[in-house]
């Protein structure tokens, strides 16, 4: 089982240069089978730029989480709380291997009604074999 999983230009681009090794998360898969998440860079970007392997995911309070992974989390301190304001609970997935896309996969073109995950979104087996 595979995953797309949304994230922001800024965020993806520091993904693929190994900079932000956990992705941060409210809300994680339910879903223990994940072998690869694929990375939709969203807006302005709009395609498919990468994959990672997961390590393992931490669950723990937002103050938790970020003392075990401030100095590998590829975003401020101030983002980071702010995203997780009003929240009790935090997920960090820790990235394994990322595989980057030299050419970046334009899902429009696989699929015309492909509708990018709010936060991410289980991939159905036809889509997967497009990549």
């Amino acid at each position: 089982m595979n995953v797309l999983l949304s994230v922001k230009p800024k965020y993806a681009e520091k993904i693929v240069e190994g900079k932000k090794k956990y992705e941060f998360r409210r809300a994680i898969f339910k879903k223990q089978n994940i072998e690869k998440v694929y990375i939709y860079s969203s807006s302005p970007v709009s395609k498919i730029v990468a994959a990672f392997e997961i390590k393992k995911i931490l669950k723990d309070s937002p103050e938790k989480i970020w003392t075990l992974c401030q100095k590998y989390a590829g975003i401020s301190k101030k983002d980071f709380f702010d995203y997780f304001k009003n929240s009790e609970q935090a997920f960090a997935i820790e990235i394994g291997f990322v595989d980057s896309f030299k050419e970046h996969i334009d899902p429009f073109k696989m699929d015309v009604n492909f509708k990018p995950p709010q936060s991410f979104y289980y991939l159905p087996f036809a889509f997967q074999q497009n990549l």
